[in-house]
């Protein structure tokens, strides 16, 4: 299997889903992974970095904020300036929005309700490295738990956002269509995902880690997972996986 790359999984206090990527990345991937305290300062050489879904401080605040401004999310920010992969998940996703690296802003869902349920994703782009295992306008089931995942910006920003080809993912039907039915959590345009002008970074709020084993009777994560650990940004480890 292909080296890929050093994997580094952000632990922050109430982070509950690093150690499921840890097992994703690490056991089914094969990929050199460590975990990476909140409170260090360095990445210790790692190439991809995970701010995994959980509950960081509780959500006090915003959900997010206080983590955004953890002492190890200065190298992260350089990481990312530099070029590096970052990918963010559910509470890592609403992290990378209030530390800047992604535009765009959390409210509590449409209904004022936690959400814990499969949704169906339509991929928007299939040339991120991340998405290189998918086809653009697939359709994904994918486990979503989160209070605050209501994505919303101005209209002018989400036009830029558009325009500039940051929608990763859309909250659609089983059948790929926009439908108000399928998108819970009230987000503006339907977005689930949106990416950096440059690509490297991605933040989506539903769950690729815990759904990429086909023993749990869904693997549509495990390509997302296996194309952000690939060394060259080619598609090699994806097919690997795949076949």
């Amino acid at each position: 299997m292909d080296p890929g790359v050093k994997c580094g999984i952000v632990v922050f206090p109430g982070s509950n889903c690093d150690h499921d990527v840890y097992h994703v990345l690490g056991h089914v991937l094969e990929q050199e992974t460590v975990f990476l305290w909140h409170q260090k300062t360095s990445l210790d050489g790692c190439e991809l970095i995970v701010l995994p879904g959980g509950f960081s401080y509780g959500d006090y605040l915003r959900a997010g904020s206080m983590a955004a401004h953890s002492p190890i999310m200065a190298a992260v920010r350089r990481h990312a300036e530099a070029g590096g992969r970052v990918l963010g998940i559910c509470n890592g996703f609403q992290m990378l929005l209030e530390a800047g690296l992604l535009p765009g802003a959390m409210r509590r869902n449409r209904d004022l309700r936690f959400l814990s349920v499969d949704v169906h994703l339509r991929v928007e782009r299939d040339d991120l490295v991340y998405c290189s295992g998918y086809r653009r306008g697939e359709v994904l089931r994918m486990p979503i738990a989160h209070a605050e995942g209501n994505y919303v910006d101005t209209d002018e920003a989400l036009d830029d956002l558009e325009q500039s080809g940051q929608v990763v993912f859309r909250y659609v039907d089983s059948e790929g269509n926009l439908a108000t039915g399928a998108n819970l959590n009230g987000s503006k345009r339907s977005i689930a995902g949106v990416c950096s002008a440059e690509g490297n970074v991605l933040g989506l709020m539903p769950h690729p880690e815990r759904c990429a084993e086909d023993l749990l009777g869904n693997g549509d994560g495990l390509a997302l997972l296996a194309g952000a650990v690939q060394a060259g940004g080619g598609a090699e480890l994806t097919a690997a996986v795949a076949g």
